[in-house]
């Protein structure tokens, strides 16, 4: 489409505010496939019914990978080296699934206790320092860094070198930013320091003694690295950003509050509602079409961008019922595509479900007289992928 053509369509993300659904949702519902104009000033397919999203995201015609190809219309610029947008394919292709997934479930020895005893002592923590307390950074931020560290085997001392990249790592810009490609290099450099380092435990210390088993010799030192800057990087923004977000829809439900506090049982329900009803990913999870493919009355052409619209799939009546209301009762809680879907369903879901129940719980259960300490319009919301985070998150109890 010529640059003047897509200058007409309509800009997207709509909006950043992470509270609420943005008002061109509901206009979507009448126009599931919808051109727009992403943040790099290219035309994409908007796709935003919970069928046609499922359908993007399991059809492998729809491509991850090539949505790094040079001359692709683009989302944004790329952060990250294109080699490492398909990261999970990357590991599953290097032989290296299996090592990941043990590293990420919720019942390897020992995380489910330490996960307890991290949210308990953060909670704590903000209690002693009294109110109001900051919740992202307070408790969201540090136990999403802690426990990707413990999953890595790396010194938590180091969480904040490594989360210092991240506001940079998944800046949504038009042009490429100078400061990511440094950032990468510094943290690929650390994860190949901790490959040596005979203190290193967890996943780092599994890959490196892969490095003495023949059938790995395909395996570079930065291969390996890259495993544990993607798995800290991704894992602590999504997670950070799940549990901020999921604070401020309990923030303003007291009567979901009280509830979970009488009967904790619902407390799996209710995270899967909160994980359908999250808007922190924000921005679309981007493919590029491989071949013509119909999705509904539209014909996406060979080479063409699609943005699967999460938040527009979890919100869909047709496939949820009263969409904005949290419904502990809901029959198909966990179809939500908050976890992705197809190839790239997120390997972490279990972990993901897990540590949420967790912290959900201990917060409910040490801060029981919580509330905002501030209107939620005075909240400062920021940009980025998977980070529509206030910039405060202030409680009292």
């Amino acid at each position: 489409m010529p640059l003047e053509l897509a200058e007409e369509l309509p800009a997207f993300p709509f909006s950043w505010r992470g509270d609420r659904l943005p008002d061109e949702i509901e206009e979507l519902r009448a126009e599931p496939v919808k051109r727009v104009r992403t943040i790099a000033g290219d035309p994409a397919w908007l796709v935003s019914s919970y069928a046609l999203c499922k359908q993007v995201l399991e059809d492998r015609r729809f491509s991850l990978k090539d949505t790094s190809a040079p001359g692709v219309p683009r989302q944004y610029a790329l952060t990250i080296p294109p080699e490492v947008v398909n990261n999970m394919g990357n590991i599953t292709g290097a032989g290296l699934r299996k090592a990941v997934l043990k590293a990420i479930n919720p019942k390897a020895p020992g995380l489910e206790a330490w996960m307890r005893e991290r949210a308990a002592s953060l909670v704590d923590g903000l209690i002693a320092s009294g109110a109001p307390a900051d919740l992202r950074h307070g408790f969201a931020n540090p136990y999403s860094e802690a426990m990707h560290c413990r999953i890595l085997g790396i010194p938590l001392a180091d969480a904040p070198k490594l989360a210092a990249s991240l506001d940079i790592a998944f800046m949504n810009s038009a042009c490429p930013i100078a400061g990511a490609k440094l950032n990468w290099e510094r943290d690929i450099a650390y994860m190949t320091e901790r490959l040596d380092d005979p203190t290193t435990t967890g996943l780092i210390a599994e890959l490196a003694a892969l490095r003495l088993d023949r059938d790995y010799d395909h395996l570079t030192d930065e291969m390996l690295a890259t495993v544990g800057v993607t798995m800290f990087g991704a894992g602590v923004v999504s997670t950070a950003g799940f549990l901020t977000m999921a604070f401020v829809t309990l923030l303003q439900n007291p009567a979901l509050r009280a509830r979970l506090r009488a009967e904790p049982e619902l407390v799996p329900a209710a995270v899967e509602e909160l994980l359908r009803v999250n808007l922190s990913i924000g921005d679309g999870l981007p493919r590029l079409a491989l071949e013509d493919v119909q999705l509904g009355d539209v014909l996406v052409r060979a080479g063409e961008l699609v943005l699967v619209l999460v938040e527009g799939a979890n919100h869909d009546p047709e496939a949820f019922p009263d969409p904005l209301t949290i419904d502990l009762t809901r029959a198909n809680g966990s179809a939500h595509l908050s976890f992705g879907g197809g190839q790239h369903y997120c390997p972490a879901t279990a972990l993901g479900r897990r540590h949420a129940e967790i912290a959900v719980t201990t917060v409910l259960d040490r801060m029981p007289e919580l509330e905002l300490a501030v209107p939620i319009e005075q909240l400062v919301w920021r940009t980025g992928y998977m980070k529509r985070l206030p910039e405060r998150l202030p409680v009292m109890w």
